[in-house]
């Protein structure tokens, strides 16, 4: 592992500490509130990823073109 991983590993939260944050998200969001939050990140996540989808499609493509370019001087 690198400096800069074991570092980081450091800083992750363990078991307890991720019990507290969801304590302190349900206090402040409240019940109701949490699936509507988790709806509109999982919406966001599939819009990152679509996103990341179409640029790889637009590479490729753009891949495509440069090694079959087409003969336009006909």
């Amino acid at each position: 592992m690198t400096m800069t991983n074991l570092l980081l590993l450091g800083f992750l939260p363990s078991g307890s500490e991720w019990i507290i944050i969801a304590l302190v998200i349900l206090l402040l969001f409240g019940g109701k509130k949490i699936p509507e939050l988790m709806r509109g990140l999982g919406k966001g996540v599939k819009s990152f990823k679509d996103g990341v989808n179409e640029a790889k499609d637009e590479i490729n493509k753009a891949k495509e073109d440069l090694d079959n370019p087409a003969d336009d001087s006909k």
